[in-house]
């Protein structure tokens, strides 16, 4: 006898990115998927004092083109890149808000850091000229849930609205909890996902000094090496990932394009340590397991894994570890990729680009490369899918965030 959900079927309706390598879906995906890479030395400041000097910086961007100029100026960059994707995927969805019930749409979108150029800049100010030049605007510009109330505000969507913050595993955490909102009758329409703009001098100072970043300077096209054995770090990206889902039975009603499902989500903590992944890869495997268990799916049924990966040497490890847990025998099967070789790693956003790239994946049946993987690390031993896209029949993605703090989630879609 066949089982009957008890929650309602969710599907993915429209898709927005502003990355390094593209201001719109189609221009990110095909640079995805012919190997390019968004690292190039840094142009926001002068990085010469930074042992890290690279990055996958969004170059050419006009917020205005989304956003009133004097809303421009009142916030963050991190805004501006979260806007103009929510923007994006909502064109794409075809969301006709005169025609819909504000009270049913909601918007959660995160950011790990927030507005750290904001920050860094009225402190600058403070110092030089005193409290009472610090703008007016610092703080609605710096907080994190400002990109998801500038689009409620927008749309004029009165339903769940608040900012996941949960380091690189944000934008997955935003989405999946989309999804819950819908799957519990509290939302038809979510848009969802992350933005980030953390490449400043007191960021990359941090990162740096924690020796998280790679020093590979001179080679910034090489840098981001996932699972190689001679990676040495994460190089920072920005930009944002957004997502329109809905309830199958609204997206019908209306007629909407669906790109696939979105049938699987789990969130879990490795509650081991602040910065490094669990060593046995417990809370990860954790995740993987209960995503799997929420959509109803076995490991087999999985074509393909999009993998944090992001060129340390603990979370490649770590993360190859717990999908050998999970998947057994089927994850020397399973193309696995890390789209962090080229897009660098959008901390808070990742996961919303990820997600795009995930459903793209479903929707063209081409896989994206692992690009620099030229030396493979004994440890990390799967199908990367190096150097190269594959084009393959993939009906089920598994995509992967971690974050510092420990936290895991995971996300299964599947084609409709």
């Amino acid at each position: 006898m066949e089982t009957v959900s008890p929650y309602k079927r969710v599907v993915v309706t429209g898709m927005g990115v502003v990355a390094s390598l593209g201001h719109s879906v189609t221009d990110f995906w095909n640079n995805i998927i012919a190997g390019q890479c968004g690292i190039d030395r840094v142009t926001a400041f002068d990085p010469s004092t930074h042992s890290s000097r690279i990055g996958a910086e969004v170059r050419g961007f006009d917020p205005a083109q989304y956003m009133d100029p004097k809303e421009v100026r009142r916030n963050d960059r991190y805004t501006h890149f979260g806007f103009g994707a929510a923007k994006m995927a909502i064109a794409d969805a075809k969301l006709d808000m005169s025609r819909e019930d504000g009270d049913r749409v909601g918007v959660i979108i995160g950011s790990g850091i927030g507005g750290m150029l904001t920050i860094e800049t009225q402190h600058k100010i403070l110092m030089e000229r005193g409290p009472r030049r610090v703008s007016p605007f610092m703080i609605p510009s710096l907080i994190s849930n400002m990109a998801c109330g500038l689009v409620a505000i927008e749309l004029g969507a009165r339903g769940p609205n608040f900012a996941v913050v949960s380091a690189c595993a944000t934008a997955t955490h935003a989405i999946g909890e989309s999804l819950r909102m819908i799957r519990g009758g509290e939302a038809d329409v979510m848009v969802c996902g992350g933005s980030e703009a953390a490449i400043t001098p007191l960021a990359y100072a941090g990162f740096c000094s924690m020796k998280a970043m790679s020093t590979c300077n001179d080679q910034p096209k090489k840098a981001s090496r996932p699972f190689d054995r001679n990676r040495d770090g994460f190089i920072m990206g920005e930009g944002a990932g957004i997502l329109v889902i809905e309830s199958l039975e609204h997206a019908l009603a209306r007629g909407a394009h669906i790109y696939c499902e979105l049938i699987g989500y789990a969130a879990t903590c490795d509650a081991f340590h602040v910065t490094q992944p669990d060593p046995d890869g417990k809370g990860l495997s954790l995740a993987m397991t209960r995503a799997l268990s929420d959509a109803r799916l076995q490991p087999h049924e999985i074509d393909y894994i999009n993998a944090h990966g992001t060129s340390t040497p603990y979370n490649d490890k770590f993360e190859t570890l717990a999908i050998k847990k999970v998947f057994g025998d089927h994850a020397r099967k399973v193309m696995v990729s890390s789209t962090k070789s080229m897009t660098g790693h959008l901390l808070g956003a990742a996961g919303g680009v990820e997600a795009v790239i995930s459903i793209k994946t479903i929707e063209t049946g081409i896989v994206p490369p692992t690009i620099n993987l030229e030396e493979p690390d004994p440890d990390c031993d799967l199908d990367y899918v190096p150097n190269a896209k594959r084009v393959a029949p993939v009906n089920v993605v598994l995509s992967n965030n971690l974050g510092f703090g420990g936290q895991n989630a995971a996300l299964i879609f599947r084609r409709f």
